[in-house]
Formats: C-alpha cells, sequence, structure tokens
C-alpha cells in the first residue's frame, strides 16, 4: 500500500500576502513565467491547490478579459481563503510591480531617459526559460496517457505559433472537449453556457482632449473590461487611443513605457501606472492601475461560481478540460517564442541550460535562480 500525502495546513492571510508579493517582486517574464512560477509554488512545493483545479484555474481566467496571470493569482487567492484571499492575492501581486514603475516613472519625468538593464533582463530570460519548461512538462504530464488533452495542447502550440488568436484556439478546444464528452456520456442539458465580453469601442469621442483624473481612471477601467489574452495586447489600444485619437501620449513616452513594462517584474498591465504618471503625476498612476485591476477582481469572482457548476456537468467537464489543454499549449506557444527572442548566444543557452538542471534536481526556490539569472547576465554584457 502506499501511503496517503500527508495533509498540508491551510495557509494564513499573511501567509497568502507574503507569497503573492515575492512572486510578484520576482515574476519577471510576463504571463507564462507568472503561471509557471505559481504552479511550482503552490502546486508542488506548498500543495495549497491540486493541479487539476490549478489546470481548471488556468484554462478559465483565459476566457475572460484583462491580464490572465494576475486574474489566476486572484482566482487562487479566493480558492485557498475566500473573497478576503481574493483581494489580498491580487493587492499583493500588483504591488510590487506598481511601487516600481511608479519609482521609475518618478525619475523617467526628472532625467527623461531609462536605465539600461537589458544585460541583466536577458539573464533572468534565461532562467525564465528553464522555469516555464519545468512547469509545461508537469503540467502535461498530469494529462496522463488521455490523448485528447494532449492533443489540445498540440493543437493550440501549433495554431499560437501561427498566429491564431489565443480565444478561437481556447473555445475551438474547449468545444471539442465538450462534443467528445457528450457522445461518451449520452444526451445532457446543461452545457457550458459561453458568456463572452467584448468592448462597445474606443471611449475616444468621449474623453476630454487633456487627460484628467476622473478620464484616466474611466480609459483604463475600460482597457481593463475589454482586453483578452496577456498585457501585450494592450500596446495595440493604448497607441491607438492615446497617441492616433487623443494626443495625450507621444510615440516615444509610449515606446518607453511598455519597455518599463517589458523591464519589471509583475503583471505587464502596470504600463497604466507609468503612463498615469506621465500624464496626471501620482494621482494619476494610482486611478490609472486600479481601473485597469479593478474589472479582473470583478470578473474572477463571478467566474469561480461558473467553474464549479462546470465539475458537476461531464459536457462542462469535457468544455473545461479541452480549455485547459489549449492553456498549456499557449504557454508552451509562449516559451518558444521568448526562447526565439532571448536565447541568442552559447553563454544565454548555458544559463537557461543550468536553469534547467537545477530545478530538475532540487527543490530550489526560484527567485535565487532568477537573481542568480541577472548576475550572470550582468557579468556577460
Amino acid at each position: 500500500m502506499t501511503e496517503a500525502a500527508p495533509e498540508v495546513a491551510p495557509p494564513s492571510l499573511r501567509d497568502v500576502a507574503l507569497l503573492f508579493l515575492r512572486l510578484g517582486a520576482t515574476g519577471f517574464g510576463g504571463p507564462a513565467a507568472h503561471i509557471a512560477m505559481m504552479q511550482r509554488e503552490l502546486v508542488e512545493q506548498r500543495r495549497w491547490i491540486d493541479r487539476q483545479r490549478f489546470l481548471d484555474l488556468v484554462g478559465a481566467v483565459n476566457l475572460i478579459p484583462g491580464p490572465n496571470s494576475t486574474e489566476l493569482a486572484i482566482a487562487i487567492g479566493y480558492e485557498v481563503h475566500g473573497p478576503r484571499g481574493l483581494a489580498i492575492a491580487g493587492v499583493a501581486f500588483i504591488a510590487p510591480a506598481f511601487l516600481i514603475v511608479l519609482a521609475l516613472a518618478i525619475l523617467y519625468r526628472r532625467y527623461g531617459a531609462l536605465p539600461d538593464v537589458t544585460p541583466m533582463l536577458l539573464g533572468i530570460k534565461a532562467v525564465v526559460l528553464a522555469i516555464i519548461l519545468q512547469a509545461v512538462w508537469r503540467l502535461l504530464f498530469s494529462f496522463g496517457r488521455r490523448w485528447f488533452p494532449l492533443l489540445a495542447a498540440a493543437v493550440a502550440l501549433a495554431g499560437a505559433l501561427a498566429g491564431i488568436h489565443e480565444l478561437a484556439l481556447l473555445l475551438a478546444c474547449g468545444l471539442a472537449g465538450a462534443l467528445i464528452a457528450r457522445a461518451r456520456s449520452g444526451p445532457a442539458g446543461g452545457g457550458p453556457r459561453r458568456t463572452l465580453l467584448f468592448g462597445a469601442g474606443a471611449l475616444g469621442s468621449l474623453l476630454p482632449a487633456s487627460p484628467t483624473t476622473g478620464s484616466l481612471f474611466a480609459y483604463f477601467l475600460y482597457a481593463g473590461s475589454v482586453l483578452y489574452g496577456s498585457g501585450y495586447v494592450l500596446v495595440a489600444l493604448l497607441r491607438r487611443d492615446l497617441v492616433e485619437s487623443l494626443g495625450w501620449l507621444s510615440e516615444r513616452e509610449l515606446f518607453d513605457a511598455i519597455a518599463i513594462g517589458q523591464v519589471t517584474p509583475g503583471p505587464v498591465f502596470t504600463t497604466a501606472t507609468f503612463v498615469g504618471y506621465l500624464l496626471d503625476g501620482t494621482p494619476g498612476a494610482i486611478v490609472s492601475t486600479v481601473g485597469i485591476f479593478l474589472p479582473s477582481f470583478l470578473f474572477v469572482l463571478l467566474l469561480h461560481r461558473f467553474v464549479l457548476r462546470m465539475r458537476s456537468n461531464a459536457t462542462a467537464v469535457g468544455f473545461l478540460e479541452g480549455v485547459s489543454a489549449a492553456a498549456v499549449g499557449a504557454i508552451a506557444a509562449a516559451m518558444v517564442v521568448l526562447g526565439r527572442d532571448t536565447l541568442t548566444s552559447p553563454a544565454l543557452w548555458a544559463i537557461a541550460l543550468v536553469a534547467a538542471i537545477v530545478l530538475a534536481s532540487t527543490r530550489i526556490n526560484p527567485t535565487w535562480l532568477i537573481a542568480a539569472g541577472a548576475l550572470a547576465g550582468w557579468l556577460l554584457r
């Protein structure tokens, strides 16, 4: 007989706050990296949530607007500590990036330039690739020998690399899973209802010619309510609305805001913090940040009840399995793209390989590897 795994004591609110503060402060590399770090910390090491539930949530948050990895942090907070956990996990994950970006925005306004941290960032990204690779491998392994989730993940990987929209891939794989589950279980009522939220168009005609604290909040509340996928989608929206339509930002200011989002840890959506500060100082930074993230808290609160209901229906379970598998494939695609852009020298390949070996053979905290990657990148500059 195999011994049952020892039960894990539920985390306190302090535990939730401290963990997500650390993840927010060290989560370089974008949404795929954040999800990989959460998988290692919360599923593998702390066992706050089981792997299947984690996969369910990864798939589900990809179906709602907003920054996926931030919404995953919010959803996990709800899982382990209810509404208070939802609020604390989300705020803790966002807060480090907000403070770092705000500090950089203040320096940018004073000196008119950004510090060059490219070498350190390359070393960090090489380590992040190893973290994502391990997470993808373990999530795929959790599917066992079931052919459909493995096929769905492969299709999503190929489709994402071919440029097909992530939401279309998730829905296609989800519907395929629902049809297969329905065929296996026979006719049944109450399949998954898909409620997708789309924006009503840009707010350009409703906003003033010069930005105010209120108009910044309204604009970023709108942006957080309609953007699907990762934070990188935010770039196109900001360029269309704030540069071309309203003229609130110059091309250079937008480019520098995007660069700040790339080189800082935590959610890429904190680009809004930088933009808000440039346009209205500290009040603008605060309201822009609150506006863009507030919809995510509300969407996750509604989503949680939806996911719970899905698990009681065979067809809905098939839908969620397809979505979850496709989400893993999309993470793998992000890893491929990041690897193509990052591993441009033998030294960076070596950093990634060493990090992968250390992760596979030890239980080291990834934070130390990220710090080592930054140091290695700086030494190799």
